[in-house]
């Protein structure tokens, strides 16, 4: 059964995928002019993969939601405007109310991600409400199952119980029924993160805030409630958390780094976590020889606050990781090939092969987009693959683009094929340029020419 195989050398090489996690309760505040540290875009050599931002208590007034609605909130435009540039891709969101959860990832990593779900957990108000509760992205990521949550808790020094039942309750809820996907628990990986709200206790607001003085934080981590909590639940103990060297994230002043200093002198505390859960493996049995589980190795580069962001009584908390895996998926369902020279004045022919376990839909389209897209639906172009086909033949099609509404440019293109049925793209094509009209020359039997 452990026998070598002898296709090993042809087997997907590992992969290193480094992810970005953000956490920020922002207390109904716009975003600020610059969050390169957040976003960690001054760290020269960090080349990141993946971010993963989740927001809670974002302005949710009415006049607000409806805006969202009809437009990009102001929170998810920012995040575009400063990570599109640099080839991050909106792939996914879910928002409820002022909860908000974003998944970019780097282009060439779009077939590789199948967005599976979305889903909002409300907890507030008898579970009705959602100005509590959570929303959720699971997807697979190279074959692998991976979800990630991000939660608003309870507060109140008082409510540590509630706390702890609302996070069992999130956690029951993230079922697939009718679905081919397995139960939570068994997904390779768990992100979850968020204003959990879990407190300090025992300890009296001079003994914490002189222990933040003197960055003595041990004897607070001993009181620090989700701490104490993992160390009676065996569920809850699973999932991982770096270690606290930052001072505790609530509560400042608003515009300040000082601590509250209102009537109420709220204790601080690090309401604002980021866990992890890798999925269990099998007891090894000593009488039994089974195969090694494929290789899947989370580990935490960085667990810190920033403390330079004022806008609310929260500071935003980040980890980065570094996630091994080797791909399930190492090559896309679909193959895109744009033919020769694409200029502006042609119906374009793009040819595409496809695995044979892949199911097309009459819904799937291609896109034509510019470097740097924002989101999905930023093409420039489309079309409906089954309506514009011209040829099939042995797994390789190929459909005509229409480009006279292409505006001239010297930017460059890209192609992406968008599948109905999987809601992801499967595939995309290696970046290229499209010549202006001016490109083309006729000559004097009127036939069009290559302008060298």
């Amino acid at each position: 059964m452990a026998a070598v195989n002898p296709r090993k050398p042809t087997e997907p090489r590992g992969k290193t995928l480094s992810i970005h996690v953000v956490t920020w309760n922002v207390a109904s505040a716009a975003p600020p002019l610059d969050l390169s540290d957040l976003l960690q875009l001054n760290k020269d050599n960090l080349n990141l993969d993946i971010y993963v931002i989740g927001l809670q208590e974002m302005n949710c007034g009415i006049l607000s939601l409806l805006s969202d609605t009809a437009f990009e909130d102001p929170w998810s435009s920012f995040f575009m405007d400063v990570l599109s540039p640099l080839s991050f891709v909106k792939v996914s969101s879910v928002r409820m109310q002022g909860l908000l959860l974003l998944f970019f990832a780097k282009h060439q990593h779009l077939p590789f991600v199948q967005i599976l779900s979305t889903k909002s957990t409300p907890t507030g108000l008898f579970g009705y409400w959602g100005n509590k509760g959570g929303v959720t992205i699971c997807l697979k990521l190279y074959g692998y199952y991976v979800s990630i949550i991000n939660c608003h808790l309870p507060p109140h020094m008082a409510n540590n119980d509630q706390r702890l039942e609302h996070f069992d309750w999130i956690l029951e809820m993230q079922n697939f029924e009718g679905q081919d996907i397995p139960n939570i628990l068994e997904h390779d990986l768990i992100l979850w993160f968020g204003d959990m709200n879990f407190r300090i206790d025992d300890f009296g607001l001079h003994f914490v805030r002189e222990s933040i003085k003197n960055q003595c934080y041990s004897d607070l981590w001993e009181k620090d409630q989700l701490s104490i909590a993992k160390r009676h639940d065996p569920l809850l103990r699973e999932f991982q958390e770096g270690p606290l060297l930052f001072p505790p994230t609530y509560k400042f002043d608003k515009n300040s780094n000082n601590y509250d200093t209102s009537e109420k002198k709220r204790k601080p505390a690090w309401t604002d976590r980021i866990l992890w859960r890798l999925k269990r493996q099998p007891q090894a049995n000593p009488h039994t020889q089974r195969l090694p589980a494929p290789h899947f190795c989370l580990s935490l580069r960085s667990y810190v606050s920033h403390m330079m962001y004022c806008i609310s009584d929260h500071k935003p908390v980040t980890s980065t990781f570094d996630l091994e895996l080797k791909p399930l998926v190492s090559a896309p369902l679909i193959t895109l090939i744009p033919e020769r020279l694409w200029t502006m004045e042609n119906d374009m022919l793009i040819s595409y092969s496809l695995t044979p376990d892949f199911l097309s839909s009459p819904w799937d389209w291609i896109g034509l987009y510019k470097v740097g897209l924002r989101h999905i639906n930023d093409y420039v172009s489309y079309v409906w693959v089954r309506d514009n086909q011209v040829s099939f033949s042995d797994g390789l099609s190929q459909v005509y683009f229409n480009t006279s509404n292409i505006p001239e440019t010297e930017d460059q293109f890209l192609l992406c094929y968008y599948s109905n049925s999987l809601h992801s793209v499967v595939g995309i094509s290696k970046p290229f340029k499209i010549q202006p009209g001016s490109f083309l020359a006729e000559d004097p039997l009127g036939e069009a020419q290559p302008h060298i």
